[in-house]
């Protein structure tokens, strides 16, 4: 059902961007107005939205659907033009704010018949807004990365000797599922030893063998919202000197950069934070993405902790802190990642699970 209420703050926020009406075309922020998935493929598909006219959805008839949710449908088929559609509900001599997702087969007719006096890509009127989770939506985030506690639990069990990682990556789905998890945020990255140097490595059939660090970055779906967090183990062997000096490098950029979490701060002053330990310890230079990606029903959403974000925190959005070293000569990659959500008055760290050095095996 419509949300009056997202609407009301996208509306908000339109204003604040000279926008009166906009079309809004990507599925996942018009699920998150009106509570209706629909995965429209290469059809078109759009919510039309303005401070003086009520809700319009513009739909295939391919996905037609009896429940009320508080918007008009307009259904069209495969052979309809959808400009003149448009043109009975949009406002021709207003601009119109579209998103980054509306493909250009369908701006560009637009454009050409004048469908409104100009265009503007009002996609922030959307993102902005949906950065700033409300509490319907913390809750089940919080629910959400408590699932991914358990699982991580449940991960580490199938690490035994000679298990490859896609062998392991292969059980995973089952127990997100088992704890109530609908699907994976993300395909989970499972890596062994070197491959651990790799930030995006996938699982492959490289065996597992005594001394190898074993880096999980895993995240759930739960209630259409996900999490992901990040740890490193190791096995059978405690961590070398160097390989110690690295995990609690990562470790004490994970935790400062969450204390200094709250509203009003400037993102970038957080990646900046975290750099810096990695940078003094003599590991610089294997630090080698940004610090943070904001979440919600994407993994990834708009909105990052980087170096160039001179945004402030505000209170309702969530992020990753995810310092890590990658650093093939010491055959080892660690990441520790968390979910933290701002709060009025500072921060709650979503993941509970340890990060203390643990030997697996």
């Amino acid at each position: 059902m419509l949300s009056q209420a997202r609407v009301n703050r996208v509306i908000d926020e339109m204003k604040n961007r000279n926008l009166d009406q906009m079309l809004i075309s990507d599925p996942v922020a018009i699920f998150w107005l009106t509570g209706k998935w629909v995965h429209p493929g290469e059809r078109f598909y759009g919510l039309y939205i303005s401070k003086d006219k009520a809700p319009v959805m513009f739909i295939n008839a391919l996905f037609q659907f009896e429940e009320e949710i508080g918007v008009e449908k307009v259904y069209f088929t495969d052979t309809d033009d959808i400009i003149p559609i448009l043109k009975r509900y949009i406002s021709a001599e207003k601009r119109l704010g579209v998103d980054k997702i509306l493909p250009a087969r369908f701006l560009l007719p637009m454009m050409e018949s004048r469908v409104a006096s100009g265009f503007d890509n009002g996609s922030l009127a959307i993102d902005e807004t949906r950065s700033m989770k409300d509490a319907m939506e913390i809750e089940i985030m919080r629910e959400s990365s408590r699932i991914n506690d358990l699982c991580m639990e449940d991960f580490k069990k199938l690490v035994q000797p000679g298990i490859t990682e896609l062998e392991i990556a292969d059980q995973m789905l089952d127990i997100y599922k088992s704890h109530g998890a609908s699907g994976y945020s993300f395909d989970p990255i499972v890596a062994f030893g070197k491959n651990a140097a790799d930030p995006h490595h996938m699982p492959d059939n490289t065996a597992l063998t005594e001394g190898d660090c074993v880096l999980f970055d895993v995240g759930g779906v739960y209630q259409n919202y996900c999490s992901d967090m990040t740890r490193t183990f190791f096995y059978k062997c405690a961590p070398t000197e160097e390989q110690k000096k690295i995990y609690n490098l990562v470790r004490q950029a994970n935790e400062e950069a969450l204390e200094m979490v709250r509203p009003g701060i400037v993102i970038a002053t957080l990646d900046q934070r975290a750099r810096d330990i990695i940078t003094d310890g003599g590991y610089g230079e294997y630090f080698t993405h940004r610090l943070g990606h904001f979440i919600g029903i994407e993994d990834h959403e708009y909105g990052d902790v980087s170096c160039t974000n001179q945004n402030l925190e505000k209170p309702g959005i969530v992020h990753s802190i995810e310092p890590g070293i990658y650093c093939p000569k010491a055959n080892i990659g660690v990441r520790i990642e968390d979910l933290v959500l701002v709060t009025e008055n500072g921060h709650e760290v979503l993941n509970h699970y340890s990060k203390d050095i643990e030997i697996l095996g």
